[in-house]
């Protein structure tokens, strides 16, 4: 009768077992998330530009990091708070770009550029670190972006202008290792490493979950 039972039982027991470790991957995969607030909470509905600065050596050897930068930032603040219910507004990079082109002070000038745009708020970066290849192996690819960033009030009340200081903004990419300079490799690099900065500088804005 024994026998009879636990033969009975061994089908019963081994689906038991076959669907515990098919749970066990869904558990494990599961990580914890906490919200974080934004750092500076004002952008909501309002019309933002971008301003970048950069060095003029930074420039020499990458003409078009201003401009690409504004633009990667323009385009994440806006998926994340222009597409959805906040309604924030974001002046096209190419326009900043242009008018910096033709008005160099402006490159360092938040508000001007505001006023000229009729912008709300600027967002102002200081390209502080700005390399792709490794600055001790040039012959392996792995960027360093490092900016101050600082948001100006171009409405405020009385004329008064108004800064915002945030946490500067370091973006390392590739973290684990660098990887070795090829014509594949490098673009690739490149546009990895500012869509990563856009969403750090970017997420100052918006409420949005991390890892715990």
């Amino acid at each position: 009768m024994k026998t009879r039972v636990l033969t009975a039982l061994a089908p019963g027991a081994a689906l038991l077992l076959a669907a515990c470790n098919l749970l066990t991957p869904l558990v494990l995969v599961i990580e914890p998330t906490k919200k974080v607030l934004p750092e500076f909470d004002k952008l909501a509905g309002r019309r933002v530009a971008v301003l970048v600065w950069a060095q003029p050596a930074t420039l020499f050897d990458y003409p078009h990091a201003r401009f690409e930068l504004a633009t990667y930032i323009g385009d994440k603040i806006y998926s994340e708070m222009g597409q959805r219910e906040l309604g924030t507004q974001v002046v096209d990079p190419r326009d900043v770009e242009d008018f910096i082109q033709k008005n160099i002070d402006a490159q360092i000038d938040p508000y001007a550029v505001g006023r000229q745009f009729n912008a709300d708020y600027v967002v102002y970066l200081e390209l502080l670190e700005f390399q792709i290849r490794d600055a001790q192996a040039p012959q392996f690819l792995r960027a360093r972006i490092q900016a101050s960033v600082s948001v100006h009030d171009v409405r405020a009340e009385g004329g008064s202008l108004r800064r915002y200081e945030l946490l500067p903004v370091q973006c390392v990419h590739p973290e684990e290792a660098p990887v070795p300079l090829t014509a594949t490799n490098a673009p690739l690099i490149r546009e990895a490493t500012y869509r990563k900065f856009a969403e750090m500088v970017a997420r100052k804005f918006y409420a949005h979950t991390v890892e715990s």
